[in-house]
């Protein structure tokens, strides 16, 4: 991947079954980021009347996720105009929160996806209550399946004005929360403004993402990744994948790994051989970069989720019972909710 323009990672949240990865797939498809052969494939799947075709862009993903993704996200690259795109597909189902958190974490941007028939459910509101606890400061909101509404104004305004008071409640601006309507399924609104919908006059959802502003990055601190997952690549050996969130890794550079040092009473160390991000290699990470590497002489073993990686001169901070720290902390449910 060129380096040239900007990388921001996008996370995709809400309620389960409200039209996320659909609108992915719409997205990408019509952007013309998915083979031929894919295509043809989903085209099989209109005829048979699978009305979900398009959120299969994510899920086949699977197959090109040996290197350098979770098993729990589904992860694809995009180009717009302005910037290189990771797009994380969260999981909205109950049961995956904390993989949900796992790919909210590593998001730069959110879209809160909402089905404009069901309107805000348990699940969109505790999305957004996580995106804006774990620092999401840009959020985008796509009101989905406003087919199945007929795409009329008024149910789009009613499904708006009910999430501008969430977006209130958790400590978002709503004049600062693009709001727009679309039909992911149908493409209305995706990457093009629809004439399904001529009382909507902002920019389509593709245009929205493009406007998105770039993250800061700081690269003058020290180091840190934290390992999201560990792999074992035929011809490469372990690699880790993770996000940088400060500092710089390089090819060449000495790193270490915590606690996982401090667990094994030896250093846990190594030189990075190579960094990849979406099958290409890269010279160096930077902060937002969602990377698979590997570092010589550090087994599949010695790691694992968790760990965070730094310079050898300057190792990540080990926690003690001795220590004490601050820490923010969310509760999710508690029984006299």
């Amino acid at each position: 991947m060129a380096k040239e323009k900007p990388h921001m990672n996008v996370a995709f949240i809400g309620h389960v079954d409200h039209g996320k990865s659909t609108l992915i797939g719409r997205m990408l498809m019509e952007h013309g980021d998915i083979r031929e052969q894919m295509i043809k494939k989903f085209e099989e799947m209109g005829e048979k009347g699978k009305t979900f075709k398009f959120a299969w862009v994510m899920d086949n993903l699977k197959e090109e996720r040996e290197r350098g993704v979770t098993i729990d996200l589904a992860h694809k690259k995009f180009e717009t105009d302005n910037r290189y795109i990771t797009i994380v597909d969260c999981p909205g189902h109950r049961d995956f929160i904390k993989n949900m958190i796992t790919g909210a974490s590593q998001a730069d941007a959110a879209v809160l996806v909402i089905d404009a028939k069901d309107g805000v459910m348990p699940q969109t509101k505790e999305h957004v209550f996580l995106a804006r606890t774990l620092g999401i400061k840009q959020l985008v909101v796509a009101i989905n399946k406003m087919d199945l509404v007929d795409y009329k104004q008024d149910r789009f305004e009613e499904v708006k004005s009910e999430t501008i008071k969430l977006l209130k409640l958790v400590g978002y601006k709503p004049d600062e929360v693009p709001i727009i309507p679309t039909s992911a399924f149908n493409g209305d609104n995706v990457t093009k403004s629809s004439d399904k919908m001529p009382w909507f006059s902002g920019k389509s959802f593709m245009e929205t993402l493009d406007a998105l502003k770039e993250p800061e990055k700081p690269t003058d601190k020290p180091l840190r990744l934290p390992v999201q997952d560990v792999f074992t690549i035929t011809g490469v050996g372990t690699v880790p994948v993770g996000r940088v969130e400060t500092g710089v890794m390089k090819v060449g550079d000495n790193v270490i790994f915590e606690p996982a040092s401090t667990i094994l009473g030896k250093p846990v160390s190594g030189e990075v051989k190579t960094i990849e991000m979406h099958h290409v290699g890269l010279p160096k990470a930077e902060p937002g970069d969602n990377v698979g590497f590997n570092v010589r002489g550090v087994g599949k073993k010695d790691i694992r989720r968790g760990d965070v990686l730094g310079h050898v001169d300057n190792p990540p901070t080990v926690i003690t019972p001795k220590d004490t720290f601050r820490a923010q902390i969310a509760i999710l449910a508690h029984p006299t909710a």
